[in-house]
C-alpha cells in the first residue's frame, strides 16, 4: 500500500469513528428530510403560513413541491453542514496540536491534505446518496404516489445538488489550513452561503459558481450546463490551493 492509499484509509477510520462527522451526517440527513416532510405536510393540508414561506412551491403539488422544499433546505443546511465537517477535519490537527506529527510521518503533507480531501469526497456522497433514498421513502409515506419518472429525475436533481454542495464547501479546509483552526474554514462556510443567497435574490446566480447549483435545483431552465459546469472548479482550485498550502506548511 502507497503513503497516500494508507493515508486514506486512515482518515476513512477517522472521519467514521467521529463523533462531529457522526451528528453532520444525522443534521443533514434527517434534517433536510424531516424538514422537507414537515413543510409539505403542512402545506398538502392548505397551511396558509406555510404556503407563503414556500414562494412559488406554494403552487406546486405532489413530487414537485416536496423536492423542491428539500433543494431549499439543502441550498443553505447542505453547504453549512459540509464546511462544517471539512472545517473540522482540517483544523482539528492546528487545534489539538497534531499537525506537527505530521511533519514526523514518512508521506508527505500534500499527501495527508489529499487524504482529507478522498476521505471528505467518500463521506459526502454516501450522505447524499442516503438523502435519496429516504427522500424517496418519505414521498411515498406522504401519500405522493409512486416514484415516478418525474420523480427520479427530481431525485437526480437532488443528488447532484448535494454533490455540488460538498463541493462549495472545499474552501473551508484551505481556510481552515491558512487559519490554521476550525473557525476560519466555519466562517468561510457562512461567508459562501450569505453570498450565494443574496447573488440568488438579486438574480445574478446563474453565473456565479457558488449560487448556482442551488438555483439549477429549484429552476432547471434558468441555468444553462455550463453555468452549471463551472461550480464544479471551485472544488478543484481550491482543492488544489489547500494542497499547496498543506506541502509549503511550516511549524511555527
Amino acid at each position: 500500500m502507497s503513503g497516500t492509499n494508507a493515508a486514506i484509509a486512515v482518515e476513512i477510520v477517522k472521519t467514521t469513528a467521529s463523533g462531529v462527522v457522526r451528528s453532520a451526517t444525522i443534521f443533514l440527513v434527517a434534517g433536510i428530510v424531516a424538514l422537507a416532510g414537515s413543510l409539505t405536510w403542512a402545506a398538502e393540508r392548505g397551511n396558509e403560513q406555510v404556503l407563503a414561506q414556500l414562494g412559488g412551491l406554494a403552487n406546486a403539488e405532489g413530487w414537485d413541491r416536496f423536492l423542491g422544499v428539500a433543494a431549499q433546505v439543502t441550498a443553505a443546511g447542505g453547504v453549512l453542514g459540509f464546511g462544517v465537517v471539512l472545517s473540522w477535519m482540517v483544523g482539528r490537527e492546528f487545534a489539538d496540536g497534531t499537525v506537527a506529527g505530521l511533519f514526523a510521518l514518512p508521506v508527505s503533507r500534500s499527501a495527508v491534505a489529499l487524504a482529507k480531501l478522498a476521505s471528505y469526497a467518500l463521506w459526502a456522497v454516501a450522505v447524499a446518496a442516503i438523502l435519496v433514498v429516504l427522500l424517496a421513502i418519505g414521498g411515498v409515506v406522504l401519500g405522493l404516489g409512486r416514484v415516478d419518472a418525474e420523480a427520479l429525475d427530481g431525485l437526480g436533481r437532488q443528488l447532484t445538488l448535494m454533490v455540488l454542495s460538498a463541493g462549495l464547501a472545499v474552501p473551508a479546509a484551505w481556510a481552515a489550513t491558512l487559519g490554521r483552526g476550525l473557525l476560519p474554514g466555519i466562517a468561510t462556510t457562512i461567508g459562501i452561503i450569505v453570498v450565494a443567497q443574496v447573488l440568488v435574490i438579486a438574480g445574478t446566480g446563474a453565473w456565479f459558481p457558488l449560487a448556482a447549483p442551488a438555483l439549477w435545483a429549484l429552476e432547471p431552465d434558468e441555468v444553462s450546463s455550463g453555468q452549471l459546469a463551472l461550480s464544479t472548479l471551485v472544488p478543484l482550485v481550491v482543492g488544489w490551493a489547500t494542497l499547496v498550502a498543506w506541502r509549503r506548511l511550516q511549524l511555527d
